[in-house]
């Protein structure tokens, strides 16, 4: 795949969607996903073909899956289990790494990730199935590491409260990554959890900037209301931390030390911070999005996050790809640590309990009593 920076800028221009169809988005286009054999832009013909379209509307599609639980042996990675309740995600952050799985289902990484919703329809009786196997070992299960669980789509679908109540019931520990107030819905299970070891919450907050969020993760919460849901939670006895991530150069860099006082503030005690990633697709999405939005900063901002790629915009190697290397990457690795440690967060993770765990009856279990 060629780099924006490789087209006109009459070309890049004539990929993007009209501003007033896509307002209240993250992504600018609709870039076909490197698996398509033909490239589709809109383009107008000169004729007004493009005039009147509606605004994009977020779609909802069901996906049944066979399993649930998604294992992983990265040894960068704290866990080694997930789950992710939806595929694409409304909340249109234009930097998420999990932009190009979209490409897997034939849609663009691009506006089809926030507006084409897959979700994942029985989840919870899956995730019961799969606890319930005589060869199942606990250990922690993260949610949100892919798209977030309580993106919009989950006020009416609830497939995250649905697989937390069979976490809850079979004291299975769970670790939550967010950038929604939504969560706070779940205190009357997360705080139980919590209060046995089996639960904590991490919200991800790139920015104290409204306006800023606004263009970045253009329907996720406020920077305010994260830190507002942050404090409820910690008061009701539930672990949390705040993940600085992405650290964008030339663009939010700034903000480390403000974000990670105002985290603590609100009751986190744990923190991370993660370089900004550009995988695949994202690469040109993120771009664009950069060009459009920041000109006066885009090519810094590059050459900045080169630097800590070896003179690429990503390098996937274990161990770099969350932090970068290099002069930069060093400095912004100091900043965390200096701050993290000057206001108090803990030096490493809390550790949930695997112990108290209770796998679900199986059939042959139940029939046992007749």
């Amino acid at each position: 795949m060629g780099g924006l920076a490789e087209l006109t800028p009459e070309a890049q221009a004539s990929a993007l969607i009209d501003a007033d169809r896509r307002r209240g988005r993250g992504a600018l286009s609709k870039r076909s996903g490197r698996f398509e054999p033909e490239i589709r832009e809109e383009i107008d013909d000169g004729w007004g073909a493009l005039e009147g379209l509606e605004a994009l509307k977020t779609n909802i599609h069901v996906e049944k899956p066979r399993s649930i639980i998604t294992k992983n042996d990265s040894p960068d990675i704290a866990f080694d289990r997930s789950i992710n309740p939806y595929r694409g995600c409304e909340h249109g952050c234009v930097y998420c790494f999990a932009r190009p799985t979209h490409a897997y289902m034939g849609l663009s990484p691009g506006l089809d990730f926030e507006t084409e919703i897959f979700v994942k329809e029985g989840a919870a009786q899956l995730l019961e199935r799969e606890l319930s196997a005589q060869t199942y070992a606990p250990r922690v299960i993260a949610i949100g590491t892919n798209t977030d669980p309580y993106q919009p789509a989950e006020k009416r679908h609830r497939v995250m409260r649905s697989i937390l109540e069979v976490l809850a019931r079979t004291k299975h520990p769970v670790a939550i990554v967010t950038k929604s107030a939504l969560v706070l819905r779940d205190r009357d299970l997360l705080a139980p959890m919590a209060a046995e070891g089996l639960a904590k919450v991490a919200f991800s907050v790139t920015t104290l900037d409204p306006r800023l969020a606004r263009l970045l993760e253009p329907r996720a919460a406020t920077p305010q209301r994260r830190l507002d849901a942050m404090e409820k939670l910690a008061a009701a006895g539930v672990p949390v931390a705040v993940m600085t991530a992405p650290v964008i150069p030339a663009i939010n860099d700034d903000e480390i030390e403000a974000i990670l006082t105002r985290a603590h503030a609100a009751g986190a005690r744990e923190a991370g911070y993660i370089m900004l990633r550009l995988p695949l697709e994202l690469r040109d999405i993120f771009t664009e999005w950069l060009v459009a939005h920041f000109p006066d900063k885009a090519r810094r901002a590059l050459s900045l996050l080169r630097s800590t790629r070896g003179g690429k915009t990503y390098d996937p190697t274990f161990g770099k790809r969350m932090t970068g290397e290099g002069p930069y990457a060093w400095m912004v690795g100091r900043r965390f640590e200096i701050a993290a440690k000057r206001l108090g967060f803990a030096q490493t993770s809390m550790r949930l309990r695997t112990d108290l765990f209770e796998p679900p009856r199986r059939g042959a279990q139940q029939l046992a009593l007749f």
